[in-house]
């Protein structure tokens, strides 16, 4: 009987969701355009009424249904907070509400206004969040009074599960009764006699079934850490799908960074679980766009100062325009990196007998005064703009405008086992690393940047580091 009203309750919210998105928008012309709200109905249904508008608007509201389903997470979990619906809710309100802004500006929908759609989106955003703030509070009056509850029992006598205990029995509003503990190994779990004392020693992990099989249990909550457990929560999982008790893995930081990332696929018939690190398939595709249109940009608005810069480099010094390496790329995948040529021809032949010089630590050769460098090489290095004929790399899609810089394949060699995460994405022409020192920071502090940037990318980070790319080009900063 639970299950059902959850399961009415969620429908009827989908339904809801959609008749406040309908009746207000319905309401905000009617008072917009002072008309009254039934005869704006009439109107619409009025088969006068231009075909391909009624067409659009029905558009809207299939993509209406479908931001919701795929915004809003419909579904009746207790630990889900007001602020991660409100969130929700909010991005939704968004999305369906430049629908609507499209589809009157593609079919000249005269009630589809900017003050319309503004309207809409405040109003229907505090509809919408006002009755999930109407539900909870019905639902905390109801719960305080001894209904509608839960019991759980948690698996596992971690730190982490004492904490989420002690919050849950701190929140009765949530309807959660712990019926106890069952734990693991004993010897790992030392704080059992505190936790037996405050909620109940219920056995050990595999007496589950039967405490299960007597006992009134609705949830289990998995405390244990996925690493050393995995078999064991395996079986947890297993006993209560077979006996329809709902069951949470509450997993340690590093367990949560694996499963996060987890996707299930199907290949020739068989389910795969994927951990896979690019899901964010738009912002991808936003990224390598931005590589595209940047870089054709600025080959075809730079090509005179390429032209320029060649010839500079040709008059004053023998050897060739350009200087090509080999690199590291994404995935270990070797790359020839272009640069305009800064040193003297022999250069990579004078590095051995330079190496005592190395102003830098790690894996990496830098001299600040590099004898190797020529007149105008001083100069382009000083404002990167030997960096520029990378952009050809970019257009390859060998590199981005924005990553990790390219190493050289001897001192990947030498990297320590977490600096190899720096080389499982696109190198770019500037970083963090880039725009926060460069040669002023040390080996370690680049490669922790690099981290930086990888656990936090977002297409967003990229045009920030882009703009803040600029000054430091200008400047010359931490270049050498």
């Amino acid at each position: 009987m639970i299950r059902l009203r959850h399961k009415f309750l969620i429908q009827a919210f989908r339904v809801f969701d959609q008749v406040v998105l309908i009746g207000v928008f319905i309401l905000l012309v009617a008072y917009v355009e002072e008309r009254g709200r039934f005869d704006f109905i009439l109107e619409v249904l009025d088969k006068s009424y231009q075909a391909f508008v009624g067409l659009a608007m029905f558009t809207v509201l299939i993509g209406w249904l479908f931001v919701f389903s795929r915004l809003v997470h419909y579904d009746a979990n207790r630990v889900t907070t007001l602020k991660h619906q409100a969130l929700e809710i909010a991005k939704a309100v968004t999305v369906t509400s430049l629908l609507l802004l499209l589809a009157g500006a593609m079919f000249y929908i005269k009630m589809v206004t900017p003050m319309v759609v503004s309207l809409f989106w405040v109003t229907a955003t505090g509809v919408l969040i006002a009755s999930r703030v109407l539900l909870r509070v019905f639902l905390n009056y109801w719960r305080r009074a001894g209904r509608n509850r839960r019991h759980i029992v948690f698996a596992g006598g971690t730190d982490k599960a004492l904490g989420l205990a002690s919050r849950i029995e701190l929140r009765r509003e949530l309807g959660y009764e712990i019926v106890g503990f069952v734990f693991g190994d004993p010897e790992r779990e030392p704080q059992r006699q505190k936790i037996a004392e405050r909620w109940g020693d219920l056995g050990a992990v595999s007496e589950l079934r039967e405490i299960l099989k007597k006992g009134i249990v609705d949830e289990v909550m998995v405390c244990l850490p996925l690493r050393r457990n995995f078999t064991v929560v395996c079986e947890i999982v297993q006993i209560c799908q077979d006996l329809g008790v709902v069951v949470r893995l509450v997993p340690e930081t590093l367990d949560l960074r694996a499963i996060s990332r987890a996707q299930i696929e199907e290949f020739d018939g068989d389910q795969v679980v994927t951990f896979f690190r690019e899901n964010l398939l738009l912002q991808l595709l936003l990224k390598r766009l931005l590589d595209i249109t940047g870089s054709v940009t600025l080959l075809i608005l730079l090509s005179p100062f390429f032209l320029a810069t060649a010839i500079l480099i040709k008059l004053t010094s023998p050897g060739p325009v350009f200087f090509a390496q080999d690199r590291v790329g994404m995935n270990k995948r070797i790359f020839r990196l272009l640069k305009f040529r800064s040193m003297v021809e022999d250069a990579e032949e004078l590095k051995k007998s330079l190496a005592h010089l190395n102003e830098v630590d790690g894996p990496v050769f830098k001299i600040k005064n590099d004898p190797r460098v020529t007149k105008v090489g001083a100069v382009i290095r000083k404002l990167s703009i030997d960096e520029l004929p990378q952009l050809v790399n970019v257009l390859k899609g060998e590199m981005s405008l924005v990553g990790p810089r390219p190493p050289l394949p001897n001192e990947v060699d030498l990297y320590d086992w977490t600096d190899r995460k720096r080389i499982s994405v696109r190198p770019g022409i500037t970083c963090l690393w880039q725009v926060s020192g460069r040669n002023e920071l040390s080996f370690q502090e680049w490669m922790e940047l690099d981290r930086e940037y990888i656990d936090n990318w977002s297409t967003w980070l990229d045009l920030k580091i882009l703009l803040r790319t600029i000054p430091v080009v200008l400047f010359g900063k931490g270049a050498s």
